[in-house]
């Protein structure tokens, strides 16, 4: 079984356009070259595209991860994203930091049924460990809501990181951290200080987008140390194709066991009811 559990989609009549921007936005960072004559993504980015890929690559289920980039966006995301619901996806809701009725649209949110939110604070301009985002990470726990969030630095925004490992580890004073899960590994292209604040502390790591970046050895390094029963198979499509990120896991030696908590067995537990 394979769970996907860092996917991405948009509605049918904005997704071509959010795609060209966001690829736009990160060729300007990383360079006109990168990646020339290459698409920089793997299928359409709509629910269609992401069930397709998914029979393709023998995804089981994937979880959709939508972002709300400011406030007034929260509702009709938040509409979009219970329509996706079936069998195959569901989505996690969003909500932005700066909304001034967080609070509410978390509890309507659990009211609702979902079972977490996403974050992208690099997109929202927010620390992972300012006020305005603690607020919602306890309101969340309370909740049992779970929260994942973009970590690290981002291939197509500039600086600065805005939940960064030692940021992130600072959260974990104010929160117990067993409801979050830090994309990208912990932190994208940061993983040197995954390994000195995030490895061994109580919060998920998914895989999301690092199998081109990281160094394998380092990879199981963090994998091993920080526990596989809270690692969660992500690839971050469109931008990544589930099976390049299979592919990368398969070759890295983990046992089976490890796989198979990575791959779906943790998810599982996560996400309970939600998928019965």
């Amino acid at each position: 079984m394979l769970i996907d559990f860092h996917t991405h989609i948009f509605p049918e009549a904005i997704a071509a356009r959010s795609i060209a921007a966001l690829e736009s936005a990160i060729r300007q960072i990383q360079g006109e070259d990168y990646r020339k004559g290459e698409p920089l993504t793997c299928r359409p980015a709509t629910l269609d595209g992401l069930l397709s890929d998914m029979q393709r690559t023998h995804v089981d289920r994937s979880v959709c991860l939508p972002i709300a980039t400011k406030p007034s966006q929260t509702a009709t995301i938040n509409r979009y994203a219970e329509t996706v619901r079936s069998e195959q996806a569901l989505s996690f809701g969003t909500l932005h930091p700066a909304d001034p009725a967080w609070e509410t649209v978390l509890e309507d949110l659990k009211q609702r049924g979902f079972c977490g939110i996403k974050l992208h604070l690099q997109f929202q301009q927010f620390y992972i460990d300012s006020p305005e985002v603690l607020r919602i990470l306890q309101k969340a726990e309370q909740l049992d809501l779970l929260v994942i969030f973009h970590a690290g630095d981002d291939i197509g925004l500039p600086p600065p990181v805005y939940a960064p490992p030692e940021r992130i580890r600072h959260a974990l004073d104010y929160v117990s951290g067993k409801n979050l899960i830090a994309a990208h590994l912990g932190g994208w292209e940061q993983w040197d200080d995954v390994e000195k604040y995030l490895v061994g502390t109580p919060i998920m790591l998914d895989t999301a987008f690092i199998s081109q970046f990281i160094d394998p050895a380092q990879c199981v390094r963090i994998i091993r140390n920080h526990g596989a029963e809270k690692i969660l198979f992500g690839s971050d499509s469109p931008w990544e194709s589930p099976a390049d990120t299979l592919r990368f896991l398969t070759s890295l030696g983990l046992t089976e066991k490890e796989m198979s908590q990575i791959t779906h067995e943790n998810a599982l537990r996560l996400l309970g009811s939600h998928i019965a």
